[in-house]
């Protein structure tokens, strides 16, 4: 079985990429599952019902998120019904949506899609790690296909986090630094992991934003507005076969397309 999982979508670019190349990249190397973050996928911060919609038509299964999550309101509503789009689970209860959902694979099996917020150079939140020891005691013995997308900032953070529950879960994709990184790799106890998934986005850019405003806004300090960079975008992400029976990964490869 092969899970794949993609980084952080980046505005009308990114989604556009997704919609021209995952429905063949999903073919191509077979994966029966697939996750894509789509929290900067509307305007590039945040996401929107509609661009929620557009991943969901172009691939995804389903769509994880991160702390851009909030930025426009009408996705509160759809985090309340749409059982396939999850925010982080560990902002304080009475956030809107859940960040954990189980879902079946077209052959059947199921596959529990955790999403977690780090707390390094983040936002307050709760603990990740608490949080994660939380969600995997509720889910039932059955679901051994257990993914994580851990939205955070730190390198170490994610690291720690992938040895802390290697063995127990399937897969941690780490996203929100938007860069790709070159560590893909299977823990000892089984865990696929890889500590960026990098992005879908325009790859001549500032993580997807036009370079311009950003280099502007670090020169001058002043105030700018950001936007997303024009072109053809490229997708990045991890492809990891896996045991069914058992959850545990026994391949992984890295994704990662050119426009």
């Amino acid at each position: 079985m092969r899970i794949l999982m993609l980084g952080d979508v980046v505005g009308k670019p990114g989604r556009l990429a997704l919609r021209e190349h995952l429905p063949p990249l999903i073919s191509r190397c077979g994966a029966d599952f697939t996750v894509v973050n789509g929290e900067n996928a509307s305007g590039g911060i945040g996401l929107t019902g509609e661009g929620f919609s557009a991943l969901a038509a172009a691939g995804a299964d389903v769509v994880t998120s991160g702390n851009h999550i909030w930025k426009h309101k009408e996705i509160y509503a759809v985090l309340g019904r749409e059982e396939r789009l999850i925010r982080p689970a560990n902002y304080p209860a009475g956030a809107p949506g859940n960040g954990l959902t189980v879902r079946q694979s077209a052959d059947g099996h199921k596959i529990a899609v955790i999403n977690l917020l780090g707390r390094t150079f983040m936002e307050a939140v709760d603990c990740p790690f608490q949080c994660a020891e939380t969600l995997l005691a509720s889910l039932p013995g059955d679901v051994v296909i257990r993914l994580l997308d851990f939205h955070a900032e730190a390198t170490s953070e994610k690291k720690a986090m992938g040895w802390y529950l290697d063995g127990r879960i399937t897969v941690l994709g780490g996203t929100h630094t938007h860069v790709q990184t070159n560590d893909a790799q299977i823990l000892p106890q089984g865990t696929a992991y890889m500590t960026d998934l990098g992005m879908c986005g325009v790859e001549s850019s500032v993580l997807g934003m036009d370079h311009a405003c950003i280099v502007e806004k670090m020169v001058t300090r002043l105030p700018r507005r950001f936007v997303p960079a024009k072109g053809r975008g490229g997708l990045n992400g991890l492809l990891t076969e896996l045991d069914p029976a058992t959850g545990k990964a026994v391949q992984v490869e890295i994704i990662r397309i050119e426009p």
